[in-house]
């Protein structure tokens, strides 16, 4: 008699989804247990994974990795869709399309998204790079901006939030405004930089006063100390009363959890995040897993994993492991890294790698660059070469040493 199929489902597909779905196909094929024993399914709204941490950039034309060539050869399954409830009591979740799935074992990673608060005009008169689709329509309007009538403030950009996503995208504006603008225009090009903090790059540590120095010859204008009250099409109106004329706004003003988090019946974090244990379960749910930006663990076992992938990744491998290992009886694996680094690409100056939570200074400019390069354009991205076994072993779950040390560097 036919024993029925168990199944594990993922949904997103972004750092940690993708390695969790890739995780736990690595622990069915080290157990050798065949696809009509458990099926692995993931479900995302998008045919592809994004290198989101690069949308920054320009071109982007390599940041997208089409799922097919990385979840077919690992024997996982896709539904190309999005997830518009989770029932956990019933095991069962329905998506947008109509279709219903049930799972025997749930891993939530679907990732964050960028906070948009109710300031009048943001929604409509501003521009992001959370998503490749945001990113590609940013680059669009910055390309057609020498076909537009002149007016004041026609190649100044405000990018509001200088967190790491702001300052990466500040940093590289000048440069690729100077190659739209043209020379004649050069003299009317502003990059402008403005938060709330008193000091931009303020969590930066010993890093902060290198990215001052480094926008600053860039050519961006700092603006800490500031609060966005309104946006127009004309620009932004800053507290206080002041304008600063802009035919583009950028929001880079923080990132939440992806609602669906709302949906488990656990406490959330100020980040909308659900609390894991070690083996990435979700507290008191024992048959659900949450990885990535959806997932708060004491990644050190004192301090909360931040929603970057250099957390995703490897907090997604444990976590499809572990979901395997706990449908199937096996001891799971916890997840421990002491240690943490960033690396925070300046643009044409270079860059500033950083370690520690305190965020020592450990390397800038063309060296930094070099260690920035390999990661973005080569470490966080999964195999493409279509080999089953080079695309299982990358989703080894033990991570025993930091991924980019300083002999990176060279």
């Amino acid at each position: 008699m036919a024993t029925e199929t168990k199944r594990i489902v993922v949904i997103g597909a972004g750092f940690a989804g993708l390695w969790s779905a890739l995780g736990a196909a690595r622990k069915l094929d080290e157990l050798r247990v065949p696809p009509e024993q458990v099926d692995v399914t993931v479900i995302n709204s998008k045919p592809y994974h994004s290198i989101r941490v690069r949308n920054y950039e320009q071109p982007l034309d390599g940041t997208l990795v089409p799922l097919a060539d990385v979840l077919g050869p690992a024997g996982v399954n896709s539904i190309l869709d999005t997830v518009h409830s989770i029932d956990t009591h019933n095991h069962r979740i329905v998506c947008e399309a109509g279709q219903t799935l049930t799972y025997d074992r749930l891993i939530l990673a679907a990732g964050s998204e960028l906070v948009r608060p109710a300031i009048p005009g943001l929604q409509d008169h501003s521009f992001d790079v959370d998503t490749f689709d945001g990113a590609t329509r940013l680059n669009q309007h910055l390309l057609h901006l020498p076909h537009t009538a002149a007016s004041p403030g026609r190649f100044t950009v405000a990018v509001i939030g200088a967190g790491l996503t702001g300052i990466e995208l500040a940093a590289e504006l000048p440069a690729r405004l100077r190659a739209i603008a043209g020379d004649d225009q050069r003299e009317t090009i502003r990059v402008i930089l403005a938060d709330r903090s008193a000091r931009i790059g303020q969590a930066m540590g010993g890093a902060q006063p290198v990215i001052e120095e480094a926008l600053t010859a860039e050519g961006v204008e700092l603006r800490p100390g500031v609060s966005l009250e309104a946006v127009s099409s004309q620009g932004v109106q800053l507290a206080g009363g002041e304008h600063i004329d802009a035919a583009t706004v950028v929001w880079c003003g923080g990132m939440r959890a992806n609602a669906l988090t709302e949906q488990l019946p656990v406490p959330r974090d100020p980040s909308g995040r659900v609390p894991v244990d070690t083996y990435l379960r979700v507290d008191s749910l024992p048959d659900v897993f949450a990885a990535g930006d959806c997932a708060r663990i004491l990644i050190d076992g004192e301090r909360p994993s931040v929603m970057s992938c250099q957390h995703s990744r490897p907090m997604g491998r444990h976590a499809g492991h572990n979901a395997v290992c706990d449908l199937l009886g096996l001891p799971m694996l916890p997840l421990h890294i002491d240690w943490y680094t960033t690396i925070l690409d300046l643009g044409p100056w270079g860059a500033v790698y950083t370690e520690g939570w305190e965020r020592r200074l450990a390397s800038q400019g063309e060296a930094a660059k070099a260690t920035k390069r390999i990661i973005n354009c080569e470490r966080i991205y999964p195999p493409r070469n279509g080999n089953r076994d080079d695309i299982l072993q990358a989703a080894a779950p033990v991570v025993q040493a930091p991924p980019y040390t300083i002999r990176d560097k060279g």
